[in-house]
């Protein structure tokens, strides 16, 4: 007589169940039989908690990129035209010069698109370069930016402490300079009050007269951590030449942006005789399309992520088919027991089902919390931001549901389709 292993001991209590088992019935029967193997199904759980988590952190990387990238660009001033110098033409197999870099926009441009287009709310000059910068004892290499009073309004630029470039100092060529948070931090001595200090650009003495809030912006082209002078001092004893790098132009609204943008692009083209667009030596970049596009940009890349996450919580989910069809193969003396005393095909996939489900929903509840945790942790460190939202949670939790009826619906309908008589003989 063959040996009575544990799942066949546990089988015979099993048929003292009722035939038709109740909700609580269901739940007790479920409770038992995930508690029978605990390591088996603790592993099964931790597939789902893994994907759910993953799918979380990532998706709040993803949307906290995308939140990071349309701060920066919306601080950089409301509704905002770039015009920057396009690629200077070569003849023959000359090389070009990088867009941004030509010498082709002057004053005299900037004042005629304030003057001359409509919709037009302010126009600011810019003539930026890098300079080495020495203070008592330090020094730096950062980005110089020579401005006109109305940069500040356009490009919103907020001062702390001092004052902005006035219109007064840039008609007396004035050797003044207004710091950003990053240069003060550079370039003075904690402690030091900063307004008043002197600092040397390319070797010559400026005074400091103002520094500017922090936009909370790091890297290449940071607005803290730039130096403003007045724009006729930085042509004059910098750049040695009158051309612009950029002209911002604030449209007077949202709405008027796209007809300001074109009118500035034919005024501008007219005024440097050039009748085919394509062969414009300027752009003019629309902060509105600069917006879409980057949005578009960081909103694939959340997808992306999360589309990597959603296949650790797939491997998951195949974890509970594999871990549920053991479990209807380790039970089938007791399937044939309750089919024998009545049970439906109905109960019998219900209680499998069951099964299956309370694995996902503990794997999810617990995966969303590590998210969660994860995600602040992260966003903890500083280096990377990041940004949960409840359609994410709530997304995680449906996904976890699906799973489990998904992966476990197999396993149980295959646990009621069998034969009771078959199901007895089964040792």
């Amino acid at each position: 007589m063959p040996k009575r292993t544990r799942n066949d001991q546990r089988s015979t209590t099993s048929n003292l169940l009722p035939a038709n088992m109740t909700l609580k019935d269901t739940l007790e029967e479920t409770y038992t039989a995930l508690s029978a193997n605990k390591v088996r199904s603790g592993l099964t759980i931790l597939g789902i908690v893994i994907g759910i988590s993953s799918v979380i952190t990532l998706v709040s990387i993803g949307q906290g990129a995308t939140a990071s990238i349309q701060s920066s660009i919306q601080s950089l001033g409301s509704n905002l035209l770039l015009v920057t110098p396009g690629a200077s033409k070569t003849v023959g197999f000359g090389v070009a010069t990088a867009r941004g870099s030509a010498q082709t926009l002057t004053n005299a441009d900037a004042n005629a698109i304030a003057s001359q287009v409509q919709n037009v709310a302010a126009v600011a000059q810019e003539s930026q370069g890098r300079y080495q910068i020495a203070g008592v004892g330090t020094n730096t290499n950062t980005s110089v930016d020579g401005v006109t009073s109305s940069y500040a309004s356009v490009r919103n630029v907020q001062v702390g402490d001092g004052t902005f470039i006035t219109d007064e100092q840039n008609t007396e060529l004035a050797k003044v300079a207004v710091l950003g948070p990053t240069v003060v931090s550079d370039l003075i001595a904690s402690g030091t009050e900063p307004v008043g200090q002197t600092i040397r650009i390319n070797g010559q003495q400026f005074t400091v007269v103002g520094v500017t809030l922090s936009k909370g912006a790091s890297g290449a082209g940071s607005q803290d951590d730039t130096i403003y002078i007045p724009l006729s001092t930085e042509q004059l004893y910098l750049a040695g030449n009158q051309y612009l790098t950029a002209i911002d132009v604030q449209a007077a609204s949202a709405d008027t942006m796209t007809q300001a943008q074109n009118d500035v692009t034919d005024l501008l083209l007219q005024r440097h005789n050039i009748s085919n667009p394509s062969n414009a030596d300027f752009s003019v970049l629309n902060q509105a399309d600069i917006l879409a596009s980057a949005s578009s940009i960081t909103g694939t890349l959340t997808y992306l992520l999360g589309a990597i996450a959603g296949i650790s919580l797939l491997v998951g989910g195949i974890g509970i088919m594999n871990m549920m069809l053991t479990t209807v193969t380790e039970r089938t003396r007791e399937i044939g027991l309750r089919k024998a005393i009545g049970a439906k095909q109905a109960d019998i996939s219900m209680q499998f089902l069951v099964e299956a489900v309370t694995l996902t929903l503990i794997g999810g509840v617990t995966g969303i919390i590590l998210g969660l945790a994860l995600s602040f942790g992260v966003n903890a460190t500083g280096i990377v931001h990041t940004s949960v939202s409840w359609s994410a949670i709530l997304l995680a939790f449906g996904v976890s549901a699906a799973i489990g009826i998904a992966f476990g619906w197999y396993p149980a309908r295959r646990a009621a389709s069998l034969n009771p008589i078959e199901a007895l003989r089964y040792e």
